[in-house]
């Protein structure tokens, strides 16, 4: 493979699934140092990707651009001249963009009709892999083996002094105890079939308050905050506190001064982790083994119950009766209770 000049890397959506395919922007930057590497996003999941220092641009993409500002947009897309473009989505959209490009080289998942869009099509494998292995197969055609890498294989979100300056004053204004630990919990995500039970959040918060001196902070997005007030309304309130909706990186900034937090399988779990806070993933559908790539020895733990139907892969779960959301009905608050004071004990 050729020594690249200008590189594109693009992820188009989704917030976790972008900070998963870190580790490649640091492989990237490590295999051809002197390049231009650019990535290509989804306007809002891009901006976790500020101050990266492995990258020269950030390329963002708004889906609600109509049919000339997406024209407007591939003819700036080809005036950078790309050499390479590794697409780590394989969508219809990614793909056409990837090909429309210009690039001469084009790596990207071996699927369906889009694999004629790339040079390098990658196709897939029986192998059991997380998403981060999966991420940077993609790597294989440019002499790239994860084995070798000089690098651990960990997510990463760079933030900068100012931000983790606003977070500590953020969580002051909003009455949070510094000097104590502090749990965030995030009672939402993105289906309802990977969210445990509000009453059983409010539950966790009380008995980490109960059992801790440490203060409890509920995390939500915009869409998330009438959940995030009943579950805080389910709450006995003492030392639990209900947070503003953040934008990604202002939340990227208050969670990395968290000591512990607490989310269903969505995109903040993953920001957490990529900003060096220890985690614990809530998991039902979801298999952790591929989207909790994080190890126990950093102080991440998932948590799932074995269930007959796992893994369902369903956005709503469709069983009846008792049977219904079994997964996440398993799990009981002292489950997730135990492992959270086991990882605060530890520090």
């Amino acid at each position: 493979m050729k020594n690249h000049s200008r590189i594109l890397i693009t992820r188009l959506r989704f917030i976790g699934d972008v900070v998963l395919t870190t580790p490649v922007i640091r492989a990237v930057r490590e295999k051809f140092p002197h390049a231009y590497i650019a990535y290509l996003a989804d306007k809002d999941a891009i901006t976790l990707l500020e101050n990266n220092p492995f990258l020269d641009e950030l390329i963002p993409l708004d889906f609600n651009w109509g049919f000339f500002e997406q024209v407007k947009f591939i003819s700036k897309l080809r005036a950078k001249k790309f050499d390479l473009v590794i697409d780590l989505f394989g969508n219809p959209r990614s793909a056409i963009l990837s090909f429309l490009s210009g690039a001469g080289t084009r790596i990207g998942g071996a699927f369906g009709w889009r694999k004629f869009l790339y040079t390098h099509p990658i196709p897939r494998t029986n192998e059991r892999k997380n998403a981060i292995q999966f991420h940077l197969d993609y790597l294989k055609p440019l002499g790239i083996d994860a084995r070798n890498l000089n690098q651990e294989l960990k997510t990463e979100i760079f933030l900068t002094q100012r931000e983790k300056d606003w977070a500590l004053n953020y969580l002051k204004s909003k009455g949070v105890d510094l000097s104590k630990k502090i749990v965030g919990i995030h009672p939402g995500a993105t289906w309802p079939a990977k969210m445990w039970f509000k009453e059983n959040f409010a539950s966790l918060a009380d008995k980490i308050t109960s059992k801790t001196d440490a203060s409890v902070v509920i995390t939500h997005s915009e869409k998330e905050t009438n959940l995030a007030l009943e579950v805080y309304n389910l709450t006995l309130r003492k030392r639990i506190y209900l947070l503003d909706s953040l934008n990604l990186r202002e939340l990227a900034s208050v969670l990395s001064h968290l000591d512990l937090y607490i989310s269903n399988d969505c995109g903040p779990m993953h920001i957490a982790v990529a900003v060096g806070t220890k985690t614990i993933g809530i998991f039902g559908p979801g298999e952790e083994d591929i989207w909790f790539p994080y190890p126990e020895s950093m102080g991440h733990k998932a948590l799932r119950v074995d269930v007959e139907c796992h893994p369902c892969h369903l956005n709503f779960c469709n069983r009846e009766g008792e049977n219904y959301m079994k997964c996440m009905k398993l799990l009981t608050v002292d489950m997730v209770l135990n492992e959270a004071l086991k990882i605060m004990r530890r520090g």
